[in-house]
């Protein structure tokens, strides 16, 4: 599975371009995190994930 990471920041009023904001409605928004994304080749499909930064 091949995974790319990204920092998740506040840029303004709004969070990076990549992920639309009604998407980041569960996540602790006072932590940082990083956005995974993985992509399956058997399905041929992306994966979401987030992960509070270490």
């Amino acid at each position: 599975m091949t995974e790319i990471r990204r920092k998740l920041y506040k840029r303004g009023s709004s969070f990076e371009t990549t992920i639309p904001m009604p998407i980041l409605f569960a996540i602790d928004k006072s932590k940082k995190h990083d956005v995974v994304f993985k992509f399956d080749p058997k399905s041929n499909r992306w994966y979401v994930d987030f992960e509070v930064s270490r």
